[in-house]
C-alpha cells in the first residue's frame, strides 16, 4: 500500500469541498506519524483521513476507513462512550489501553490516545486526531517475561536449597522460603526488606561468626569468586554454602547464594564411618579397622624396632549357644566376652570382633613372655562364669597367638599364623592358647596343595583301585578282596591314601571319592562275577559317606546298575560311625543289610570296642587292626588282645579277619588263636584287577601246602 496520506478527495462523486480537511498540513503531519493514526471530523463524527499504518492496523481497505463512524473502529464501550460526550458538546481526550477488533477479526492489543485539535481563534475543534499504538509484541514480550518470572519463582521455591540473590553492594534482591527456613530466620525480617538485620541473624546462628564473616568479606570483595564451603549453626545442623556471581549483559550484576541443609548426609557418612569401622554388636573395632591398626602399628615397630603380638581367640562350642539358647543370648554372650577382654588389657592394647565368635587382641611391645601372660589373662577372664536368664554357665576359649618380627612381616600374615595357632589349640583340646609354628603352615599348605590336586585326579581319572586278597587260614583259598585306592598324581608322584584321605575327610570330598570306589569296586566283582570268578568284594566307607541321606538308595542304585547279588559287596564300617548315633546307625545298617549286602567293623580294637552295638548291630566279620599284629607272636599284650577279640568274635558269631600278616610265624599264631581269615603281604600285596586274577587262580595251590602244617 503506498504510504501516501489516504482521505476523502474533492471534486469524487459523493465529496463535498467542505469534507476536505482544513489545510494541507494534515498530509505531512499524518503521514509523519510512526503508528496508525486518522482523523475524525468533530461534525458528523466521521474518519476523513487515515495513513497508510492505519489501514494496514484495521485490516482495511480505504473504503472501510473513510468516511465510518469514529466508534466503528475502535468499538470498545469507553471509545462509544468518549464519543457520545463529544457529541453532546464535551470535547475532551481519551488516553488508555484496549483492544480492538481488526478486518480479520483478530483482536490487536493497542493503547489508543484521542484528542482534539485545537481551531485557530479558540474556536471549538473541528477534528480528533486518533493515534493507535500497536502494543502486541509489547505485550507478547510482557506476557512471556511474567511466565519465565512465575516459572523461576516455582523452581526457586520447589528446590531443597535455600537461595538468597543479592546485588553488588549486598542488597537483597530475591529469596525463597526454603531459605528462611534453613536459617530459621523470622519471615517478616525479609518481607519487610531489613537486610542488616537478616545478615546480623545469618551470623549469629553460626558457630564462629567472626571467621563466618570474615569469609562473607572475602567473597563480597572478589566479585567473580565461586566458592563452595560447608559451615555449621549452633543448633547442630551442617549446611553446604555455595556462591557463584550472576551475570547481566555479560558483566557482573551481583550474586547467587545457595544453602542445603547437609545435617542428615553428614550424620549418615558418620554412621557409615562407624559401621565400616566398628562391629555393630559390641562397639569393637571389626576385622577391617583391626587390620588397618595393625599395618600402622607394623610400620611403627619397623621404624622403632618395637615388637608386637596378636592374639585369635575363639568361643569354644558357641554354636551350642546359638542352637540351644537361640541368638538373642549368644548375641548377650558376644557382649560379655567383648566386656571382659577389654577390661583384662593394658591400656594402648586394642582388642576387635573380626568375625562371628572370634575375638583379636593386638598387644604393643610385647615379646613371647607378655604375649602369653595376655593370653592366660584372656583364658581366665573369659572362663569366668556366666549368667544369662538365670541360666549359670562357663564359656571357654581357644587363643592362637602370633608374633612380630619372628612370625610375620604384615597383618595378614599375622592374623593367618595367629589363626592357625587357634586352630592348633582347637586341636589341642580347647580352653588352651598355642604359639605359632612355621611347620605347622608348611602342613596345611600341602593338605591345601593334596586337596586341589586330589579334585582333578578325581576329574581326570587319575585313581585307580588295586585289590588285595582276603585268604581263609584253614583251606589257604582266596574268598574275597578289599578294594584299596591308588593315586599317582603327574606332579606329587605316588601319593599314599593315609596322606590323602585324612584330607578328603576333612574337606568332605570324601563323599564324591567313596562314591567313585563304591562303583568301580562293584563293576569290577560283576566282570570277575561274568568271567567265572564269583569273588566278594569289601569297600571301606567313610563315616561322612555313611550319614548321607541317600546312602542305601546309591549302594543298591550300583548294585542293580551292574547286576551284582548283594552277598558279594561288604562294606567296612568304623566303630566311631556306629556310636556317633546308634539309632540311626541301626536303621541305616539294617536297611543295607536288606539289600544281601554284608558289614564288616574295620580296625576293631582301635576305637570304642563296645560289645554292645556289636550285639546290636547286623554285622558279619571284625577286622583286627594291623596295628596288633605287626608284633605278633612276639609281645604279649598284643597276643593277649588278639586272643580276646577272636574269642570275643566267636561268642557272638562272627567271622574275623587279621590284616597286615606278613610273616609266617604271625600266620601261624593266628590259625592257632582260631581266627578265620588274613590279608596281608604273605600272599600278596594289593594287585590291579587283572594281576589279582591271575594271582588268585595261580597261587591257590602254591599256599596250600604249607598251611596243611597247620594243626
Amino acid at each position: 500500500m503506498s504510504r501516501a496520506l489516504v482521505t476523502r478527495q474533492p471534486g469524487a462523486p459523493d465529496a463535498r469541498p467542505e469534507d476536505a480537511p482544513a489545510g494541507a498540513s494534515w498530509d505531512a503531519v499524518l503521514g509523519a506519524l510512526p503508528d496508525a493514526a486518522w482523523l475524525v471530523e468533530a461534525d458528523g463524527l466521521t474518519v476523513a483521513a487515515a495513513n497508510p499504518a492505519a489501514l494496514s492496523l484495521l485490516g482495511r481497505d480505504t473504503d472501510g476507513v473513510i468516511g465510518q463512524r469514529a466508534e466503528a473502529l475502535v468499538a470498545t464501550p469507553e471509545d462509544q462512550a468518549f464519543w457520545d460526550e463529544v457529541r453532546h458538546g464535551q470535547p475532551g481526550t481519551l488516553h488508555s489501553d484496549t483492544v480492538l477488533v481488526n478486518g480479520s477479526g483478530r483482536l490487536v492489543q493497542v493503547s489508543r490516545r484521542v484528542q482534539p485539535v485545537a481551531a485557530a481563534g479558540g474556536a471549538a475543534p473541528a477534528h480528533y486526531l486518533v493515534v493507535v499504538h500497536d502494543r502486541s509484541e509489547a505485550q507478547r514480550q510482557l506476557d512471556e517475561r511474567d511466565l519465565l518470572l512465575s516459572e523461576l519463582q516455582a523452581t526457586l521455591e520447589s528446590t531443597a536449597d535455600g537461595i538468597l540473590v543479592t546485588d553488588l553492594a549486598g542488597r537483597i534482591r530475591a529469596f525463597n522460603r526454603r531459605f528462611a527456613q534453613i536459617w530459621g530466620l523470622p519471615e517478616s525480617l525479609l518481607t519487610e526488606r531489613q537486610d542488616e538485620a537478616v545478615y546480623d541473624w545469618m551470623r549469629r546462628s553460626v558457630d564462629d561468626p567472626e571467621a563466618y564473616q570474615r569469609r562473607i568479606g572475602v567473597i563480597q570483595e572478589a566479585t567473580l569468586l565461586q566458592a563452595t564451603e560447608r559451615i555449621v549453626l549452633h543448633s547442630g545442623q551442617v549446611l553446604e554454602r555455595v556462591t557463584r556471581p550472576q551475570h547481566c549483559n555479560g558483566r557482573p550484576c551481583g550474586r547467587v547464594w545457595s544453602f542445603r541443609d547437609h545435617t542428615e548426609l553428614v550424620s549418615a557418612g558418620q554412621r557409615i564411618e562407624a559401621l565400616s569401622t566398628t562391629d555393630a554388636l559390641t562397639g569393637l573395632f571389626n576385622r577391617r579397622q583391626m587390620t588397618a591398626t595393625i599395618t600402622e602399628s607394623l610400620r611403627q615397630a619397623r621404624r622403632g624396632g618395637g615388637a608386637l603380638a596378636l592374639l585369635l581367640l575363639d568361643l569354644d562350642r558357641f554354636k551350642q549357644i546359638n542352637d540351644s539358647l537361640g541368638h538373642e543370648v549368644g548375641d548377650r554372650v558376644l557382649t560379655e566376652a567383648a566386656d571382659r577382654l577389654k577390661g583384662c588389657l593394658r591400656q594402648g592394647d586394642v582388642v576387635a570382633r573380626v568375625g562371628g565368635d572370634q575375638f583379636a587382641v593386638l598387644v604393643h611391645e610385647a615379646d613371647s613372655r607378655a604375649a602369653e601372660a595376655t593370653a592366660r589373662r584372656a583364658l581366665d577372664v573369659v572362663a569366668q562364669p556366666m549368667a544369662v536368664d538365670g541360666l549359670q554357665f562357663t564359656q571357654t576359649c581357644s587363643v592362637g597367638v602370633a608374633l612380630y618380627p619372628g612370625d610375620a612381616n604384615d597383618a595378614d600374615q599375622l592374623m593367618r599364623h595367629a589363626e592357625s595357632a587357634m586352630l592348633r589349640a582347637k586341636q589341642g583340646g580347647r580352653a588352651c592358647f598355642r604359639f605359632h609354628q612355621p611347620q605347622h603352615d608348611a602342613d596345611l599348605r600341602q593338605r591345601m596343595r593334596i586337596d586341589h590336586a586330589m579334585r582333578q585326579a578325581l576329574a581326570s581319572h587319575r585313581f585307580r583301585l588295586h585289590y588285595q586278597p582276603q585268604v581263609q587260614l584253614a583251606t589257604g583259598r582266596v574268598i574275597g578282596a578289599e578294594a584299596l585306592i591308588r593315586w599317582r598324581d603327574p606332579e606329587l608322584g605316588e601319593v599314599p591314601p593315609g596322606q590323602f584321605i585324612p584330607v578328603a575327610e576333612e574337606t568332605g570330598f570324601i563323599i564324591a571319592i567313596g562314591d567313585w570306589v563304591l562303583g568301580q569296586a562293584v563293576r569290577q566283582a560283576a566282570e570277575w562275577r561274568r568271567t567265572g570268578l564269583e569273588m566278594p568284594v569289601s569297600v571301606n566307607v567313610s563315616a561322612l559317606q555313611f550319614q548321607q541321606a541317600d546312602f542305601v538308595e546309591r549302594v543298591g542304585a550300583v548294585l542293580r546298575e551292574h547286576e551284582l547279588p548283594g552277598e558279594l559287596l561288604e562294606l567296612e564300617l568304623t566303630e566311631s560311625l556306629l556310636v556317633h548315633d546308634a539309632n540311626e546307625a541301626l536303621a541305616r545298617m539294617s536297611q543295607v543289610a536288606a539289600l544281601g549286602v554284608r558289614m564288616a567293623i574295620d580296625d576293631f580294637g582301635t576305637g570304642y570296642s563296645s560289645l554292645a552295638y556289636l550285639k546290636r548291630f547286623p554285622i558279619d566279620r571284625l577286622k583286627i587292626d594291623r596295628s596288633f599284629v605287626k608284633a605278633l607272636p612276639v609281645d604279649e599284650s598284643d597276643a593277649t588282645i588278639v586272643r580276646a577279640i577272636i574269642q570275643m568274635a566267636q561268642a557272638l558269631g562272627l567271622t574275623v579277619i587279621a590284616e597286615g600278616v606278613e610273616t609266617e610265624p604271625q600266620r601261624m599264631f593266628l590259625t592257632d588263636a582260631g581266627c578265620d581269615e588274613f590279608q596281608g603281604f604273605l600272599f600278596a600285596p594289593a594287585l590291579d584287577a587283572d594281576n589279582f586274577a591271575e594271582r588268585v587262580r595261580s597261587g591257590r595251590d602254591r599256599l596250600r601246602p604249607r598251611l596243611s602244617l597247620v594243626r
